[in-house]
């Protein structure tokens, strides 16, 4: 999710390097603790804060190989 994410970004503004990442790290942050919250609001699955973390770390790595080739080919 993060690395899509991040890609989209990078396609869309290419020389804000900052203000994408901080954007979409903020997007991972939201996005993953959301499907959390309407689990835990509707009943639907099972409420774990820990599935979020894991979730935020999985999209921070995916921004970060994104970051990187970034780097690279500019």
């Amino acid at each position: 999710m993060g690395g899509l994410f991040q890609g989209i970004a990078w396609w869309i503004l290419p020389t804000g390097l900052v203000l994408t990442a901080a954007i979409v790290a903020a997007l991972v942050i939201a996005i993953s603790y959301g499907f959390e919250l309407f689990s835990k609001i509707t009943g639907f699955g099972r409420y774990d804060f820990m599935d979020a973390v894991a979730s935020v770390i999985g999209g921070v790595l995916g921004m970060v190989l994104v970051l990187i080739a970034q780097a690279v080919c500019t």
